[in-house]
């Protein structure tokens, strides 16, 4: 054991121990408070229902609503309508009127929870296009950059780990006797890093054993808005994951962590 399994384990039990459940009798809604923040640092909440033996999920209209105040309206640009609907048709996820919702069973109610959850994030993160000086997204700047490099990939690679949950990744570079799991950060905190090595960690043996390759996890990280922490880069290579810093993508001692023999 190093020191980044405890880590992991703490980040579960955070989790755990800061989503709270509030039951709406008149409505028989529940509401599932929980850590994760969006973008005016309020904790993002699920809405949930049982009805007739399905269950309900929906964020209430909460995140595109939130959007919109930053001067983000997806009717009036195809680009940004374009992105959500990827995000959206990735998890799964439908979007009636402004809501963002879901169907789930008893069965698969924890990945469709992490479906919509995973969602909602990652729509948030597209407040960066209120900012009229971005010129793209940084997952756009690395999916040029593959391309740039005739590197081969499959974009937003689900596979499903040892505790059953899928997890998804941006790109997937396949070789003869390799494979790549590519997640982009665009900013680097340590929920964030915490997450994909846990999602990269219950992946790799099932993954494994379906392909018959031996998996390996990369990170490309965006440092060049803002510098990172030298102990968030050095916890990628105890858990035995490659990072590739952006500013370093030209450097062929890094560049060599895309190639899938």
């Amino acid at each position: 054991m190093n020191w980044i399994d405890p880590l992991i384990d703490n980040y579960h039990q955070f989790v755990r121990n800061r989503t709270h459940i509030k039951i709406d009798q008149s409505s028989e809604w529940a509401v599932i408070h929980t850590p994760f923040l969006d973008m005016f640092n309020d904790g993002v909440e699920v809405y949930v229902k049982k009805s007739d033996g399905k269950i309900f999920l929906s964020d209430d209209g909460i995140t595109l609503k939130n959007l919109e105040l930053c001067g983000i309206n997806f009717n009036r640009s195809n680009s940004r309508r374009e992105i959500l609907d990827k995000i959206l048709l990735n998890y799964g996820i439908r979007k009636k009127d402004n809501e963002l919702v879901v169907e789930a069973t008893d069965k698969n109610f924890p990945q469709q929870k992490l479906n919509l959850l995973s969602a909602i994030i990652e729509i948030n993160d597209l407040s960066i296009l209120a900012k009229h000086t971005l010129s793209s997204v940084f997952r756009e700047d690395v999916d040029a950059f593959l391309t740039e490099k005739g590197i081969i990939f499959t974009p937003w690679f689900i596979a499903k780990g040892s505790t059953g949950l899928e997890f998804t990744f941006d790109f997937l570079i396949a070789g003869r006797k390799e494979e790549i799991v590519v997640k982009v950060f665009s900013g680097l905190n340590k929920t964030n890093l915490a997450s994909f090595l846990f999602s990269w960690e219950d992946v790799k043996e099932t993954r494994q054993k379906i392909s018959n390759k031996n998996l390996i996890g990369l990170a490309v990280v965006n440092d060049v808005e803002k510098a990172v922490k030298k102990e968030y880069l050095d916890a990628f290579s105890y858990k035995g994951t490659g990072v590739l810093p952006w500013s370093k993508r030209y450097d062929e001692q890094k560049t060599y962590l895309l190639e899938a023999v």
